[in-house]
């Protein structure tokens, strides 16, 4: 099930508050590796340490680090701080989180006298590298619109791996995260995604909230095989809370893989068949080829059936994230090598912008 391996910290690159980016040396070879420092500690050069090797030896999508699982040097840690929750349950590195709706949280009668999410619109999506180019969009659009970020189990669990979020936070384009299921390290941690959306609401105040899992989707080649199959469920949970669902599709006619050509495989399963709800599907407008090729999937799959359809020009998305200096690409490739893929999200973000003037008038 796991690999590891015992290493040196051969030189340490970025040291912060929550994570370490570092080398080490394994039988003279160096590695790239990372230290989740609020899990095993600190770390310096000569430590000696246990990396777990795992994703390296099957080269996954990682990015190719190893992860520090003990350092010989901190034998001992103590608990610190308030918090009941566990978190990476019954597993030999579970650890305790304060979950807003905690007995002891100044915010727990809040989730007791929830009544609804008021037409909050939740946009939802399912892949990590939607997160930047739709965030920056609405705030190039207007910088007063304050997004916040649900960050599901899906995909990465500790947050700090995100370096798009660590970005999107220093350069004002998301406000504030919430963690949710086993993933951890927002700025406020919940149980799940009915309480992280309650808590987007109530707790953060947010204008709009983006929901989608962290790096690392998981996937199979199968049709029901892929994490980001949560996201029929997370429509069905804003839709029984009383939000509006503002639903990502995942369009790309550059991916090689032909299950994900033009509207993707994953979002024609979600839409068609997980989703017992509705929502505002928003298509971006392309060339006439590519647009009835998206045309005849949505007739074939019936999902103009079941979901509202909305058109926007997506073309701003290259601006705002020329204008944050964002450098986000999906399956390696960018904006100029998958047009398409994010001319969706910079869709997506122009149809949220102008709902919120609207709302505002």
């Amino acid at each position: 099930m796991l690999s590891y391996r015992k290493a040196k910290v051969f030189e340490i690159n970025c040291i912060e508050d929550s994570i370490t980016w570092l080398k080490v040396n394994i039988d003279g070879e160096i590695y790239n590796a990372i230290n989740y420092n609020y899990i095993t500690g600190p770390v310096n050069i000569g430590d000696t340490v246990i990396v777990n090797t795992t994703a390296v030896e099957l080269s996954l999508g990682t990015g190719g680090y190893h992860f520090v699982i003990f350092n010989y040097k901190n034998e001992t840690k103590t608990i610190e701080g308030k918090g009941h929750i566990m978190k990476l349950r019954y597993t030999p590195i579970q650890i305790k989180c304060f979950s807003v709706e905690e007995e002891d949280s100044k915010y727990h009668d809040i989730f007791n006298s929830f009544v609804s999410l008021d037409n909050h619109i939740c946009i939802v999506g399912t892949l990590h590298s939607m997160l930047a180019p739709i965030a920056s969009t609405i705030k190039w659009m207007n910088k007063d619109i304050k997004i916040n970020y649900i960050m599901t189990d899906g995909g990465s669990l500790p947050i700090y791996f995100s370096n798009t979020v660590k970005s999107l936070k220093e350069k004002g384009i998301i406000n504030k995260t919430i963690t949710i299921g086993h993933a951890f390290g927002g700025d406020l941690e919940c149980v799940n995604i009915y309480t992280g959306l309650i808590a987007a609401k109530e707790i953060l105040k947010g204008d709009v909230t983006i929901i989608t899992m962290g790096p690392g989707i998981v996937g199979t080649g199968t049709k029901y095989g892929f994490s980001g199959i949560e996201q029929g469920y997370i429509i069905d949970a804003v839709n029984t809370l009383g939000g509006v669902p503002v639903i990502v599709p995942r369009i790309s006619f550059k991916d090689a893989r032909k299950r994900h050509r033009g509207l993707s495989h994953h979002t024609l399963t979600v839409l068609s068949e997980i989703c017992n709800t509705t929502g505002i599907l928003v298509l971006p407008e392309m060339n006439e080829e590519n647009q009835n090729i998206i045309k005849d999937q949505i007739n074939r799959f019936k999902i103009d059936k079941k979901y509202k359809i909305a058109y926007e020009m997506g073309e701003n998305v290259s601006n705002a994230m020329a204008y944050y200096n964002l450098k986000t690409t999906t399956m390696g490739r960018a904006f100029e090598d998958d047009r398409e893929y994010f001319l969706t999200l910079g869709a997506v973000g122009m149809y949220v912008y102008k709902e919120l003037m609207r709302e505002e008038k």
